[in-house]
């Protein structure tokens, strides 16, 4: 993974739950498929409520906004990887957020589909969606581009290799860490 990950934001507020990011009646389709994998992109976000700014275009069945910028406590709710899985289909590389629920995160990082970042800042606060940022896994920083105005985040640590080798198992394979054949 490139350690800065730049573009327009998509934000929401606190408690953003996994009924909002993937409506459970999503979850039989299967991610494993590339029609299945696309079908997700396509839904992701689809429980927000009546009203919010469309996630994702019409046209592509993507998003436009690779980085969601929430507050406290992203991804409460049920326990889904299909949840995770939908954003990184969709396009999403990373979300800012000031906090997460435990297995959001450790779904995160277990998938490899997207980077999760944490920050002190209420960013969801201060941004819009459109603005765009860029995030700095090395010197552990937000910008905002239009300002130039800076926010430290959370030291990643190896998250940012985890998600780039595409998961735990996989960068525990490409590592050393699991033996192969």
């Amino acid at each position: 993974m490139e350690s800065i990950i730049s573009g327009a934001v998509y934000v929401l507020g606190n408690n953003i739950d996994t009924d909002q990011i993937l409506t459970a009646e999503y979850l039989k389709v299967n991610p494993s498929s590339p029609e299945g994998y696309a079908q997700l992109a396509s839904l992701a976000m689809c429980g927000l409520p009546e009203g919010a700014l469309p996630f994702i275009d019409a046209q592509s069945g993507r998003s436009a906004y690779p980085i969601i910028v929430a507050g406290k406590n992203f991804g409460c709710g049920s326990s889904r990887e299909h949840a995770v899985m939908a954003l990184g289909a969709a396009g999403v590389q990373a979300v800012i957020a000031q906090s997460y629920a435990r297995i959001f995160f450790r779904n995160c990082v277990a998938t490899g589909e997207l980077l999760p970042v944490a920050t002190a800042a209420p960013l969801y606060q201060q941004l819009q969606t459109g603005d765009r940022v860029s995030i700095d896994t090395v010197s552990q920083t937000v910008t905002v581009l239009a300002t130039g105005e800076q926010r430290a985040i959370d030291p990643v640590g190896e998250l940012a290799n985890i998600i780039d080798a595409g998961g735990l198992f996989a960068y525990a394979r490409a590592s050393g860490r699991i033996r192969t054949g």
